[in-house]
């Protein structure tokens, strides 16, 4: 996941639109907590974390957090750990798909 697609998902809630984001790949990390980001870098788990509190569903990819040594206890606050059969119900329910 990158910081466009949260920011673009973030302007996205004052609309009222219903979010759902799957993380994979190395998209999983940025639902680690604990982040401490350079000065001057997005702090991606902030941002997540106020993507969740404006009503969006985020589900990281069970199979890419095994493979990073990750697993619920360490996510973010209102992250779940997804599968790609919830993707495919996801995309096979949405109207629109968009993909970073």
């Amino acid at each position: 996941m990158e910081c466009s697609e949260i920011g673009f998902s973030l302007f996205i809630c004052s609309c009222e639109v219903k979010r759902q984001h799957i993380l994979a790949w190395d998209g999983v990390s940025a639902a680690k907590k604990g982040q401490n980001p350079p000065e001057g870098y997005y702090n991606l788990e902030k941002m997540l974390c106020d993507l969740v509190k404006a009503g969006a569903r985020v589900r990281a990819c069970g199979t890419y957090l095994r493979a990073r040594a990750l697993g619920q206890e360490d996510l973010v606050e209102g992250v779940e750990v997804g599968t790609m059969m919830e993707l495919a119900k996801w995309v096979k329910e949405s109207r629109l798909v968009l993909s970073f």
